[in-house]
């Protein structure tokens, strides 16, 4: 890689932080949850629910795929259906308990790995780090809506 290849250096430390906590969620009994799924726990976690278009809008899919998405995570018990309070004919995704508790572990150790990296680099370097992206993405986002999601 060459030196200054900023989004890619961004891009790869991304990818190697959620390695690393993806091995130790199989670890701990998460070993059926992908990256993929993190990014709808994520916009789960925010709402009271959301129906599958929605989910699937967030996600940059398809209802279809989004629908086959939430069926899987039903499947694993990471999410349930049910009546949508307003709409008959839609239904509402929400976390189960075993949704949360994955929420809770990732949440914890993405705290490790920032936490790994302060020793690596020092708080202060890691606290400015942390601004100077917050204002990337706050000037980037003056131009268009951004959101955390997958890069099919």
């Amino acid at each position: 890689m060459a030196e200054g290849d900023l989004p890619a250096l961004l891009a790869l430390t991304f990818r190697a932080v959620l390695d690393q906590i993806h091995e130790q969620l199989a670890a701990e009994g998460f070993a059926d949850v992908r990256p993929a799924h993190g990014f709808a726990f994520q916009y789960l976690s925010h709402r009271d629910g959301a129906t599958a278009v929605e989910l699937g809008d967030h996600l940059g899919i398809t209802k279809q795929a989004a629908v086959q998405l939430v069926d899987e995570l039903v499947k694993r018990g990471y999410v349930e259906r049910r009546p949508h309070p307003t709409d008959r004919r839609s239904r509402l995704v929400s976390l189960t308990a075993r949704g949360w508790r994955c929420i809770e572990r990732f949440v914890a150790l993405s705290e490790e790995a920032e936490d790994r990296w302060a020793r690596l680099v020092g708080r202060e370097r890691l606290d400015h780090l942390r601004q100077d992206l917050l204002a990337y993405v706050d000037d980037a986002a003056r131009e268009r809506r951004i959101t955390l999601r997958p890069v099919w």
